[in-house]
């Protein structure tokens, strides 16, 4: 019983979350267009957290990953005043996403300061700076390229289901290529197996001639980056930029691999389990919408959530 509620808890709870929600909205939940919605909706943070599972492979984790997620709508929504086509200011944006990922990658690495300390320091700087670069003020209108704005609301049609016409929308695509790269890099490359490598054991990872340095370096880098591309992604869904768009990614990032990590054996972060992560997170937070249950106590349900499955992970791992 122990094994079972250790490997399979989550999954336990996730069947637990879809059953009251199909009883409790009959009508509402259980539908095509409704999953698509979800996953349109958890489509930014599929991404941030796939990005987030980079770095978390390696024993580490990004707290700036939400305020460089609101900066790169920023740096976006401002190149398209100076009427930077679309693939121009996309591209801008991602190079500081990227550039600053690096950048916690060189403090944490070479210079040696804690994660923690490393990245909260970013995380003030990059909002400020998203502040200071708008005016504090919410980039929208006709400065906002349409077919920019129409990319997230449009989609490849699936055809009719049952009468009604289905479309995959462009974000769901964007989340899932970010997630098939992303786990190509992590499961069969030796990039990837040397990132397990370096949160295994970091000195043991070192005498072997793992170059851990240069590869933490890269990882956060590419952290910075999906959290760009999500920044991204969220301005064109809402055809907006403001510089606090992004605060909610990184905790729920963080939670989506902890509630996957507990579905591994050795409770290391691995990309798959963290999607299921992300989709106990979404699949809550769409239910609970739907039956209009305030936003506070969400957000109580789902640290909740977290504490008991990490929790159950350690428990038993303890007991066996």
């Amino acid at each position: 019983m122990l094994t079972i509620l250790r490997r399979y808890g989550t999954l336990i709870g996730f069947a637990a979350i879809l059953i009251f929600f199909w009883a409790s909205l009959p009508d509402t939940f259980m539908t095509a267009r409704n999953w698509l919605n979800i996953s349109q909706q958890m489509s930014m943070l599929i991404v941030v957290a796939a990005g987030m599972t980079i770095v978390m492979v390696m024993g580490d984790f990004d707290l700036s990953v939400g305020s460089m997620a609101s900066l790169a709508g920023i740096v976006v929504a401002i190149a398209f005043t100076q009427d930077y086509p679309i693939w121009a200011a996309v591209t801008l944006a991602i190079l500081v996403g990227l550039a600053a990922g690096a950048a916690n990658g060189f403090l944490i690495s070479f210079i040696g300061i804690l994660p923690f300390v490393a990245t909260l320091a970013t995380l003030t700087m990059l909002s400020g700076a998203a502040f200071v670069v708008s005016g504090g003020k919410t980039i929208s209108g006709r400065v906002i390229p349409e077919p920019f704005g129409n990319f997230a609301r449009e989609g490849v049609s699936l055809g009719d289901w049952g009468g009604v016409a289905v479309t995959l929308p462009n974000l769901t695509i964007v989340a899932l290529v970010v997630v098939g790269l992303i786990w190509v890099l992590l499961e069969q490359t030796t990039f990837g197996r040397r990132l397990y490598a370096i949160g295994g054991n970091i000195e043991a990872a070192h005498l072997s001639g793992v170059a851990v340095r240069k590869l933490k370096l890269i990882a956060f880098a590419l952290t910075g980056g999906t959290a760009a591309m999500a920044g991204i992604m969220y301005a064109s869904r809402v055809a907006s930029a403001n510089p606090t768009q992004g605060s909610g990614l990184m905790l729920n990032a963080i939670a989506a691999v902890f509630l996957g990590s507990t579905l591994s054996e050795h409770g290391e972060p691995r990309l798959l389990y963290t999607i299921v992560g992300v989709l106990v997170l979404g699949v809550l937070d769409n239910g609970l919408t739907q039956m209009s249950v305030d936003s506070y106590v969400r957000q109580i349900l789902v640290g909740g959530i977290i504490i008991l499955a990490v929790s159950t992970s350690s428990f038993t791992r303890r007991m066996r």
